[in-house]
């Protein structure tokens, strides 16, 4: 299956799925990587892995923007997208040209704390736990279908740093094991774990 995967920084999720792409039954390629910042380090981490970039200057006209992103993906052949760290919203078009078909990466338990900050809004809620889910992306702001997610505990002293290293942990291992089981067409979607 051949992929594109888009990004906005650092692209430690990427990086996860340059490493899973490389051992045998992955299922899948990925045959560009989109991103919305030139100067984000997720670039030179395709760039050294051999993968194609394009960089796409999204603006406020949020169709606009789909649109071009659209005609990049057409020029790959794209199957389907991942979003990894992607900090920018599709227009309905990509929806309706890949349903279920953009798999993103969130780092809490949906329904539970959508939206930018999620890592944020969980301390600050005191939760005992949070997590990280997968989903296949539709018009609204993370929501969709769920496929996979993984509970992360919220230590009493818990502070934004840790936790986000701890969630980023199991966004590494967990984005590649389900865009490997969606490639090779064992996917179904889950009812959200309970919080």
């Amino acid at each position: 299956m051949k992929l594109a995967v888009l990004i906005s920084g650092n692209g430690t999720n990427l990086q996860a799925l340059i490493d899973a792409s490389r051992r045998p039954g992955f299922g899948a390629s990925l045959e560009v990587v989109v991103c919305d910042k030139p100067d984000a380090f997720g670039l030179e981490r395709a760039v050294s892995a051999g993968i194609p970039t394009e960089v796409i200057g999204w603006t406020s006209e949020r169709n606009a923007s789909t649109e071009r992103l659209l005609e990049i993906l057409d020029q790959y052949d794209v199957e389907a997208l991942v979003l990894a760290g992607f900090m920018r919203i599709l227009g309905p078009a990509a929806i309706s040209r890949f349903p279920n078909r953009i798999i993103n990466i969130h780092p809490s338990l949906l329904p539970d704390f959508p939206g930018y900050d999620a890592i944020g809004a969980a301390l600050a809620e005191g939760v005992e736990t949070t997590g990280v889910t997968v989903h296949f992306v539709d018009e609204e702001v993370d929501h969709g279908p769920i496929i996979a997610q993984r509970t992360v505990a919220v230590a009493p002293d818990e502070t934004r740093e840790s936790l986000a290293s701890r969630i980023h942990e199991v966004e590494h291992e967990l984005l590649p094991s389900v865009v490997s089981d969606f490639a090779n067409g064992r996917l179904r979607p889950i009812e959200p774990l309970a919080t």
